[in-house]
């Protein structure tokens, strides 16, 4: 599986329309409505800001007021192909006075996300399960110990009461079973699933 790096940010001019695909990366729906939102108002003044989007918990697409099928589909079309999940595609249009007809429409559309997947650098990345674990700052050398010989990456680290580090496993080994035996000195718990770049 796929996503892009960073955001991009690509445009394309068909018959005086210009239509300007902005792709960025993201997790869940809630933030790539977030993003729409901010485009929206970014391009206020444009014809059509047309999306779709592929995510953890679902993906979606409109295509803000367009001719139906002629925008968001073809938009998360050329994402499916491409493998692309973790994404949003944005693609603002400014008519220029000719009208492009529904084939016109689908192609010039398509065409927007494809230059900008074309210009975007890809990561691979794999659905991880990640665990949290959690001990006094006298049990770091121990945990740190763990993680190096287990072949575990921490994806994540937080210095409170306690530290917590949030971890996933290189090659599938039971993350509970390795920390089983400092029970009561590391907590290990499930945290989610989250698409991660391939470690």
């Amino acid at each position: 599986m796929k996503t892009i790096k960073e955001p991009i940010q690509c445009e394309i001019n068909v018959k005086k329309s210009q239509f300007i695909c902005s792709l960025f990366p993201t997790k869940t729906k809630a933030e790539s409505k977030e993003i729409i939102q901010k485009i929206n108002k970014q391009y206020a003044d444009a014809t059509h800001n047309c999306t779709a989007y592929i995510v953890s918990d679902g993906e979606g697409f409109d295509d803000d007021g367009e001719p139906g099928g002629t925008a968001g589909k073809p938009m998360i079309n050329v994402l499916r192909k491409n493998e692309l999940h973790n994404v949003t595609a944005i693609v603002t249009r400014y008519f220029g006075g000719i009208k492009l007809g529904a084939g016109g429409l689908v192609r010039a559309y398509s065409k927007s996300v494809m230059e900008a997947v074309g210009e975007a650098e890809i990561l691979e990345i794999e659905e991880y399960d990640v665990y949290q674990i959690t001990f006094e700052y006298s049990d770091i050398k121990t945990a740190n110990s763990e993680v190096r010989n287990n072949n575990l990456e921490v994806i994540d680290k937080q210095y409170a009461d306690k530290v917590s580090y949030d971890i996933v496993s290189k090659d599938d080994r039971d993350i509970l079973k390795i920390f089983e035996k400092y029970s009561g000195k590391i907590e290990t718990s499930f945290k989610n699933k989250q698409f991660l770049e391939k470690i």
